[in-house]
């Protein structure tokens, strides 16, 4: 097994957030109506959770992903109101106008939308940006790459991964304020994180430059993490490989990520699986494949030989007259999963000897002369 520290940050803005959320139905995706309780909506997720994880159904991480996202949004309160909210705008098209409703065109806006549902009935739809309430933007997802034996691939095993990111600071605990001092509530937006540009029916928002659209602002800096709240760490994070994994899937690890400016709310780890080849086996989906080299008597009278397998061997029959390239399939012993096992996949290979001693010439021979008929009759045939 080999580890590789390649980390690549996923970035996203809230912005692009809601650009996805005019063009994705997320009540379709968890196959529930818009209507549909916060019960009803737990419970479709668990269930297409449980259908569709990787571990269970391999190639099916994008479906996962898919699910998970709706429910990320469907599942959060707030979200759903301004998800609702969102979509009642209709699409975003370029220009002005447009038939049955507002249609905008969005270059360098800061989260308009955002700004719109943050602000429109009230103190309810405010989100605060403060430290001591934290933030709901998650920090970035992180991705990296782990190389793993054949057999480390098909038995799973519990490795770890080296990733280095931001993590919370460890002197200030992700205040940014230097110890013994608190951050202070931003004068210029009065602890919101935003500033507000009323347009009449629309109430446009943008991040406070003062504090960064925290809502806070530090005095005097942790000097660790000059009132970032993060700090640059490499850490190993634990990570179970279940068995069955296939080359290029990826296993997400939750709340692994990178911290975000507060150095709360991580992101999540996605793990590249990268295998080895093994010099015996191979693989076709959830079956393993192996090559069995055999004699020309063996296949000629039948023979009984043991072929390995993952776990140890199983004894294989060969029946007289048995041809090369023939697949014999052994049940159960293939990948084995929670639910099901794939097979053992016996392709049958006759050697030909390059060498022979005078005693398997002469045998060879007498063979030869006692063979009256020609695999090539057929030939013969076709041309008369």
């Amino acid at each position: 097994m080999r580890l590789t520290d390649n980390v690549t940050n996923k970035k996203g803005t809230h912005m692009a957030a809601q650009r996805e959320w005019m063009e994705t139905d997320y009540y379709k995706i968890l196959g529930v109506s818009s209507t549909a309780t916060d019960k009803e909506i737990t419970g479709a997720y668990r269930k297409l959770a449980k259908k569709y994880h990787p571990d269970a159904n391999p190639g099916s991480e994008e479906r996962f992903k898919e699910i998970s996202a709706a429910y990320d949004v469907l599942g959060d309160s707030n979200k759903r109101k301004e998800y609702d909210a969102v979509r009642k705008m209709g699409p975003i098209n370029s220009g002005v106008g447009g038939q049955g409703g507002f249609n905008f065109k969005i270059d360098d806006i800061t989260d308009l939308f955002g700004g719109i549902f943050r602000n429109a009935g009230g103190g309810a739809g405010k989100r605060r940006y403060s430290h001591s309430s934290g933030t709901t933007q998650k920090g970035n997802d992180l991705e990296a790459e782990i190389h793993l034996s054949f057999l480390d691939a098909i038995k799973g095993l519990t490795t770890s991964v080296n990733v280095t990111s931001n993590v919370r600071c460890s002197v200030c605990m992700g205040s940014g304020a230097k110890p013994g001092t608190s951050p202070v509530t931003c004068q210029r937006c009065n602890g919101t994180g935003v500033l507000n540009d009323n347009q009449g029916l629309f109430s446009l928002s943008s991040p406070c430059p003062d504090c960064g659209g925290r809502g806070v602002r530090v005095i005097e800096r942790c000097p660790n993490c000059n009132g970032s709240g993060t700090e640059k760490k490499n850490r190993q994070i634990k990570l179970r490989i279940p068995p069955g994994v296939a080359e290029g899937q990826k296993i997400r690890v939750p709340s692994r990520g990178e911290s975000n400016s507060l150095g709360t709310n991580p992101g999540d780890l996605y793990v590249t699986v990268h295998v080895d080849n093994h010099p015996v086996f191979s693989r076709k989906e959830d079956n393993i494949v192996v090559i069995a080299p055999i004699t020309f008597p063996e296949a000629v009278f039948g023979a009984t030989i043991k072929v390995p397998t993952p776990e140890g061997s199983v004894t294989l029959k060969i029946p007289p007259g048995t041809t090369s390239n023939k697949t014999f399939r052994v049940k159960g012993k293939g990948v084995k999963r929670a639910n099901r096992s794939g097979d053992l996949l016996v392709n049958v290979e006759i050697v030909i000897p390059q060498k022979l001693n005078d005693k398997q010439k002469k045998a060879l021979e007498n063979f030869a002369s006692a063979t009256t008929s020609s695999p090539r009759k057929s030939w013969e045939e076709d041309r008369s």
